[in-house]
């Protein structure tokens, strides 16, 4: 990765916000706002004010699973992490092995035709890599039509070693998840919109910020690789394509919420840079080369430095602003993760006011 930073353990986050201290909510985290190599310093609480009437926020309405699922091969207990439903009915999994403090550690997938054992003498059997060049991730069909139902009664959501405890399932809910059809959902918590609450999202809207919402369904990504992502499901649906291009032709900022909306609305951009309408799988990788054709911003999370997300944000902001950023975020004692602070990432261009009355 360009930017070379190294995290220190104790600037993860370990609990949700609201739970840090009496009369907290989920906005009380710190927002880092940047644009170009201006950095500063601001509660989540005041992003409408850093915001303007004609702004237009993508979000993402996939509702997290409890992706989690307990099984045993043979004596031996695993974790298996449900990450991603196949058009063939078969699921990507990740298998991991407790640690005995409540999370889990990596393990060597496969071999084919492994059997895992789940509740409800459900069974899991491996099929095949996920890809060619990678062996975390593996196709595997169940005995249980039923996925969802069956990570509704005997799953949690995945749990990562830097938190601290169990937490329930609608901790891991944004205000924008809304139930899918199918069951489907996201295997890890589209983080970055987690810091919204109603009365937040309320004052945006009465201050002329609009919303677009898409899906896009989100797999595992492991602590320990830093991979790039792989195929995922999503949907750009019509109403948002129209807002999406309306608010453009009007020259109002672009902004996604998370990099899963960066990835799902520039999959759905034609040659002509306009939205379409569009749905089914992405394996698009937002990387400086390719760059952005669509978004002009971003609210993200903090991403660990050999996290591919990064490679998204020196796409969108370039790779002077983000080091600078992620200095102050570092010096600033800014928290890292799903639970932790969050970068607003402005841009810079002839139709936005200057950066210093942006970030200040």
């Amino acid at each position: 990765m360009t930017t070379t930073v190294r995290v220190p353990e104790e600037r993860s986050a370990r609990v949700p916000a609201e739970q840090r201290g009496p009369g907290r909510d989920r906005d009380s985290v710190r927002l880092l706002v940047s644009c170009g190599t201006e950095v500063s310093h601001h509660a989540f609480v005041e992003l409408p004010r850093r915001l303007r009437a004609g702004d237009l926020l993508i979000v993402n309405t996939s509702p997290t699973l409890a992706a989690a699922v307990d099984g045993w091969i043979g004596h031996a207990r695993v974790v298996v992490h449900f990450s991603t439903r196949g058009d063939d009915g078969r699921w990507a999994v990740e298998l991991r092995d407790p640690d005995g403090r409540g999370t889990t550690r990596a393990r060597a997938g496969g071999p084919v035709g492994t059997e895992v054992r789940l509740a409800g003498d459900v069974r899991l059997v491996l099929e095949e890599p996920l890809t060619p060049y990678g062996s975390r991730l593996w196709w595997g069909r169940v005995s249980e039509p039923d996925v969802p139902g069956l990570l509704r009664r005997h799953g949690r959501p995945i749990r990562y070693s830097y938190t601290q405890r169990d937490q329930p399932l609608s901790v891991y809910q944004t205000v924008f998840a809304l139930p899918s059809a199918d069951g489907g959902g996201s295997a890890e918590m589209p983080s970055a919109a987690r810091p919204f609450t109603a009365r937040l999202v309320a004052e945006l809207v009465s201050r002329g910020v609009q919303f677009a919402p898409i899906t896009l369904h989100t797999g595992v990504a492991s602590a320990e690789a830093h991979e790039p992502p792989y195929p995922e499901r999503y949907e750009v649906p019509e109403a948002s394509a129209r807002l999406i291009n309306a608010a453009r032709a009007q020259e109002g900022r672009i902004l996604a919420v998370g990099t899963t909306a960066v990835r799902a609305v520039e999959s759905a951009v034609d040659a002509g840079g306009v939205v379409r309408a569009r749905k089914g799988w992405t394996d698009l990788v937002v990387t400086p080369e390719r760059g952005v054709r669509v978004v002009e911003g971003l609210l993200t999370g903090l991403h660990e430095p050999e996290a591919s997300h990064l490679l998204m944000l020196e796409a969108i902001a370039g790779r002077a602003a983000i080091r600078r950023s992620y200095g102050e975020a570092l010096s600033g004692l800014y928290l890292w993760h799903e639970f932790g602070d969050v970068h607003l990432i402005l841009p810079e261009g002839p139709h936005t006011e200057s950066c210093s009355s942006n970030c200040g």
